[in-house]
Formats: C-alpha cells, sequence, structure tokens
C-alpha cells in the first residue's frame, strides 16, 4: 500500500527500499547537524546501515506497529518522520520522531509534517494519544512541539540511548479530544492555545 499526506509543498510519504540511497548521502552529508540527535545501541558497536534500517522500517509497517515516511520539500527529500510503537485498543497511542536537513529548517516544514502524521493518526487510524520525547538541549525540536500546542507531561531521566550514551528527555503529548478539528488546522489559523513549557535550562546536567 501507498499514501501521502501533503500540505502545500510539505509532503509526507511511505518510505521505500530506493530511498536508502538518498537518505543515506543527506545522513553522510550532515553528519555535524544530525549525529548529536540520532538513536545507537547500548548493546552493539553502531553501524551506519541505511538499508538495514529501511528494511527494519517497512517490516514495522508490516507489522503495523509503525508508519515510516520520507519528508519532501519542494519535491526533494529533506528528512523523515517515523511513527513508532503503535497500539491500539485500551492504550490507543503511538510515538513520533523526526529529523530534517539544516538548509531547509526553519521554515514551518517540520511542524507542517508532525500535524500531518498526527491528524492522520487521530482521525484515520483512530488512535487516542500522540508523544514525542525530545532532549532538552533540542531547541529546534522543542520549537516543533510548542508551535503545535503539545502538552508537556514530563521528564525522563536516561530515557533513550542517543550519540553514545544514555539521554534524558522532554515528553510532550495530545489527545485527540484536544484537537477535534486537527492540529494542522488549528496552528495553520492560529487557535494553539497558549501553553505554559518548563525552561528545558532546568533539565541540563551541569558538566
Amino acid at each position: 500500500m501507498s499514501f501521502a499526506l501533503t500540505h502545500g509543498e510539505v509532503r509526507l510519504r511511505l518510505i521505500r527500499m530506493r530511498d536508502a540511497k538518498a537518505l543515506e548521502q543527506l545522513l553522510l552529508a550532515n553528519r555535524s547537524w544530525l549525529r548529536k540527535w540520532e538513536a545507537t545501541s547500548p548493546y552493539a558497536p553502531n553501524s551506519f546501515d541505511v538499508r538495514g534500517m529501511v528494511r527494519s522500517l517497512l517490516r514495522s509497517y508490516d507489522d503495523r506497529t509503525g508508519l515510516p515516511f520520507v519528508l519532501e520539500y519542494q519535491g526533494r527529500i529533506v528528512g523523515q518522520l517515523n511513527v513508532a510503537n503503535i497500539l491500539h485498543g485500551s492504550v490507543s497511542s503511538a510515538v513520533l520522531g523526526y529529523w530534517i536537513i539544516p538548509d531547509v529548517a526553519g521554515r514551518g516544514i517540520m511542524p507542517t509534517a508532525v500535524a500531518l502524521a498526527t491528524d492522520y493518526l487521530f482521525n484515520i487510524l483512530g488512535l487516542h494519544r500522540a508523544e514525542l520525547a525530545i532532549r532538552p538541549e533540542n531547541a529546534a525540536s522543542l520549537r516543533v512541539v510548542q508551535k503545535l500546542g503539545f502538552r508537556y507531561e514530563g521528564f525522563k531521566q536516561r530515557y533513550i540511548h542517543i550519540n553514545g550514551a544514555w539521554r534524558d528527555h522532554m515528553v510532550f503529548a495530545l489527545t485527540h479530544e484536544e484537537v477535534i478539528g486537527g492540529v494542522l488546522n488549528r496552528w495553520l489559523h492560529n487557535q494553539v492555545p497558549a501553553l505554559t513549557y518548563p525552561n528545558p535550562a532546568d533539565f541540563l546536567q551541569s558538566s
């Protein structure tokens, strides 16, 4: 099955094996920007195996536990957005993660993509909750959730292994009933409620 979520020049489409080469080129060309946010394994040497990553993402789609998207802007791939841990039934939730190349960051592309994906989770898949976990140091990602009105829910110490170590994360979420009119529609019409967020600096460990 193949489908895409679009708004203007922003497009999310399901990843394909033939995307591996283009993604590898983007990841290698932007290592200094992306590496500090990349998930790693604490139990084995980390390899730069993009084809293996794509295969794993496609398996999650086949298992209906994930939605792996490539992010396109003006017709070219500029990043990824992956939906993981899709659960139905009494939990009915999913977790989102994403990255984008620096030369198009700050143009509203990622908020648009996250809104498109969240609306799909709520309105098409029928999920109840969408969650994102973000490192306190990642100011750009924090701006995305704040623009869209994701609520701050808490702080998880040493939550995900990132760039060679267990890293703290701030957790943000939305539930379907909070955004009945749609996440994207609410943002585009300047209807995102003014929320209070903690200062990320308060969570940063002193060196």
